[in-house]
């Protein structure tokens, strides 16, 4: 039997009542006035138009269902349908195209291409904790993928280099085994320096390759080396950036394999997504099923509007 033959995947009460176990762990809540005891649930009757998943606040008498303040709300597409994207794109390591749920769920192209972002959404954790403490060693370097437009117009020639690109800074922590990126504008030293100072624990052991923007990282942390790739070197005992290197070559081949094209307005999602799948990885202990339970976790407290996205893949 196909995990995707779970009840709550075909069967809409039944995905309700799977996404209510998730996010109310103890026991549904208003999200419009927070009350938890007077919370009565609403019997389903299609002829007169009452929707599956309904409660009642008996506080504040609004109506309300799981979805409400969380990046499902307004959602007009099944839940089970919404339960079934989720657990593709968290089990599929580079991801799945919105072409690809668009054919798979029976939606159109401009729902899972909608869907897809509300999920990428819910994937964001905002972890701001500094990562390398304790002495913990922190790989640092950038990565540049598709072509920004505002630096080069369309219409005129690329050219060699990586000007033109966009360019995502990453940072993994060798002790956890987690990844934090970021898009930025600029790869100068005097842009990064504050970013990597928010990031990283000052008593951190960065490690990055021979780029100019981290000549000085040793003032700012308490132990800073490289490797000079340029030289051919790749890995020098603890001293080597395999680990981040490995972290983007997941994450090129799904943007070029899988999505292809990205906008720069909407990088910052695709990014949070690979992020999310590699923090959440066998390795990390987590399943298919954890990883995708973790992602519905992320839903509540987030809003994602179509206007706010624009029809840009």
């Amino acid at each position: 039997m196909s995990v995707l033959s779970k009840p709550y995947f075909h069967d809409e009460e039944a995905a309700f009542r799977y996404l209510e176990s998730i996010v109310w762990t103890d026991g549904a809540t208003c999200p419009h006035c927070g009350g938890v005891d007077r919370i009565t649930k609403v019997k389903a009757n299609p002829e007169k138009r009452i929707r599956v998943g309904l409660w009642r606040c008996g506080d504040c008498k609004k109506q309300f269902t799981v979805k409400v303040r969380t990046v499902f709300e307004h959602m007009r597409l099944p839940l089970h349908k919404a339960l079934q994207a989720v657990y593709l794109m968290t089990s599929s390591k580079k991801g799945v195209s919105a072409h690809q749920l668009h054919r798979v769920l029976e939606i159109t192209y401009k729902t899972a291409w909608f869907l897809s972002h509300r999920i990428r959404e819910s994937m964001r954790s905002g972890d701001l904790a500094p990562m390398g403490g304790d002495g913990g060693i922190v790989e640092i370097d950038e990565t540049f993928i598709g072509h920004d437009r505002t630096i080069k117009p369309k219409g005129d020639k690329k050219g060699r280099g990586f000007h033109h690109k966009y360019k995502v800074l990453s940072l993994v922590d060798r002790n956890t085994g987690r990844a934090r990126s970021m898009v930025v504008d600029s790869l100068r030293a005097a842009d990064l320096t504050p970013i990597l100072q928010a990031n990283i624990d000052y008593e951190a052991f960065v490690v990055t390759d021979e780029a100019g923007q981290y000549r000085f990282l040793d003032q700012h942390f308490a132990q800073h080396d490289f490797v000079s790739h340029g030289r051919g070197e790749y890995g020098r005992g603890q001293i080597h950036t395999n680990t981040i290197e490995g972290y983007f070559s997941i994450f090129k081949r799904g943007m070029k394999g899988v999505y292809q094209h990205c906008g720069k307005k909407h990088l910052h999602r695709y990014v949070s997504e690979f992020e999310f799948r590699y923090n959440n990885r066998e390795a990390n202990g987590f399943n298919d099923r954890d990883r995708s339970r973790e992602a519905l976790r992320g839903i509540v407290g987030k809003r994602l509007t179509y206007s706010s996205t624009g029809l840009e893949a």
